[in-house]
Formats: structure tokens, sequence, C-alpha cells
């Protein structure tokens, strides 16, 4: 049996690294071998899949305090998570968090030093964002557009939600109150007309423009390409190659939900497994029982209740898919 294990983080419990390792554990168990592939789909854990960071610069941080970020350079390309400038993790979770404040002035910061260093391809992921600035912040500070001619700009999403319903469909996990959003969606409505008007871009019927609180409209203003996080992840660990002689692939994330078929890595290695004709298994930390998923779905928190599941993620999943194996 050959498996393929290409699964996202388990938020605040456990790496995609950490999860793939643990599918091989319960494979290696029952005489088979595993592909381990970590992936991600824009959000926190992208800059992992690619090698970590090797760069480190003091930015602003999304409440305006220096923060110290890390990024990657690798030949010419940068990789950039705009959560390690300006996320909701530094901005103390939503209880900490401005939501009218917050900024994505350190991601612009961070695409500038990019350039400087000799990037001619940078890819920025989105998610886990504190601010809904509509990306003004690092479009201010990103610098001049003749510093960005013959630079590749990608921005890796994970969901495809229009500009201006970011601060509606995100604002609430941010700390925004129902006033917040209705102030900070009239910010978006008119950065709109503002980006329209200074680069000739209309980021208003753009999908996925409205990702890490329309960071992602931002930089499509300024040229850069929204692609799904996962497709670019899946091109880069060469995910299609992997599958093509398998016997099973599995993947995951920490919570199974409607956006988890839309643009994410679920629903992404779903896709690339049918492709190949490889048999899907899904493990979760938790699921919602209406996501209807094209193979079988182990919860962890089902399995083995929410506190086990939290704290001994990795064990949990190789006991997981162990008993799955062995139901076959």
């Amino acid at each position: 049996m050959r498996v393929v294990a290409a699964l996202d983080k388990f938020r605040g419990t456990a790496t995609a690294a950490q999860v793939a390792s643990a599918v091989a554990s319960a494979v290696a168990g029952h005489g088979g071998t595993t592909v381990e592939v970590p992936m991600a789909d824009g959000g926190e854990g992208l800059l992992d899949v690619f090698g970590g960071p090797d760069r480190t610069n003091e930015v602003t941080g999304p409440l305006g305090e220096p923060v110290s970020a890390g990024w990657r350079l690798s030949g010419e390309t940068a990789v950039i998570e705009m959560a390690r400038a300006a996320g909701l993790a530094l901005a103390g979770g939503a209880d900490g968090n401005r939501p009218l404040d917050a900024t994505t002035t350190g991601v612009g910061e961070l695409m500038h030093h990019a350039v400087e260093q000799g990037a001619r391809r940078i890819i920025v992921g989105m998610g886990g964002s504190a601010s809904t600035d509509g990306g003004l912040g690092a479009v201010d500070t990103m610098g001049s557009p003749a510093r960005y001619r013959g630079v590749e700009l990608l921005g890796a999403c994970d969901v495809r939600t229009r500009f201006t319903a970011a601060a509606e469909v995100f604002g609430p996990q941010k700390g925004a109150s129902d006033a917040h959003i209705r102030l900070l969606t009239g910010r978006l409505e008119r950065l709109v007309q503002v980006y329209e008007e200074l680069y000739g871009v209309d980021v208003s019927a753009m999908d996925r423009a409205g990702a890490a609180g329309g960071l992602a409209g931002g930089l499509a203003a300024r040229g850069a390409q929204l692609v799904d996080g996962v497709d670019l992840v899946a091109e880069e660990v060469r995910l299609d190659e992997h599958l093509v002689g398998a016997d099973l692939a599995v993947t995951g994330e920490g919570r199974l939900d409607a956006t988890s078929m839309a643009g994410k890595v679920v629903s992404g290695v779903a896709a690339y497994a049918a492709a190949a004709g490889v048999p899907l298994l899904v493990v979760v930390g938790s699921a919602d029982p209406d996501v209807v998923v094209p193979g079988d779905v182990l919860s962890l928190v089902d399995l083995f209740g929410l506190d086990r599941a939290q704290t001994d993620t990795s064990a949990c999943v190789t006991e997981a898919v162990t008993g799955w194996l062995a139901r076959r």
C-alpha cells in the first residue's frame, strides 16, 4: 500500500508536517509506505511548505508596533506570509485587536525589502489577518509601480470572497462589532474607486479580492495575480506526480466546514486525487456534519473527545488512521 499524506496544519495544535508524519506512522504499522506532502492554502504554514524563513526584517506590525517578520528568498522567488507582519495573533487575537486601526503596512514593507534584495517573483500568502484595510497600508509602503516592473506578484488565497464583502464575512473573527463592520465596508467601497482611479483596476468584481481583509484586492490593483493557494502549493510540491500510482490520499485540516470545499486544502487535494483516480480519506480535528466530501471523514473530536484531540493531536491522528485501515 502506497499512501500520499497531503494535509494542512491543525491550527494551534499540530503543523502540516506533524500530521503528515502521524499518518505515515499509521500506514507503516500496516506495512505500507507514505509520501509525506505537507500542504497549505495561502494561510499560515505557507512559508514552511516552501522551506521556512531565511530572512528577517523589522516592520510595522498590525497595530503600529514594530515586529520581527521572517520571510524567504530562494533564488529570485520571495515567499511572504502576511500573518507574520499583519496577523491577528500579533494583535493579541480578536480581544486585543483594534479592527478599525489594524494595517497591512508591514506586508508592503516586506515586499519592498524583497525587491531590494533581488526578488523577481513574490508570493504573498493571505490568511490569519488582523486587518480590513483593503491592502491600503501595503500598497502605500511597497514602493512605486516602477520598482515592480518585471516582478511577478502572486497572491495565494484560501477564500474567494469579494472585496467589499471582506468586513462582513471576516470582521467578526477579528473583533469587529456591527458598527465597525459598517464603517469598514464603507472604507472598502471607497477604496474600490480609489484603486480604479489610481491603477485602472476594478477590484470589486474579482473573486478572492477580499482575502486578508482586502489585501488581495489591493495587491491586485498593483498587478498581482490572485490564485487559489492550494493550487500554487500543489504545483510547488508536485502533488499530481506523487499521486500517480498511489492507493490512498489522506488530507485534512483542523476544522471541516463549508469553507473547506471552496479553495482550501481539503477541496484542492480532493480534486487532485479524483483526477488521479485515487481514493480519499479526510482526517480533521472536528467536522460540520453537513459538509459533503468525496471520501470517508474521521473527526478527532468525535473519536477521542475535544480535550485529547486538542492536546494530543498527532497521536490521535495515528490512532484514527490505524483504526480506519484495520477496518478496510
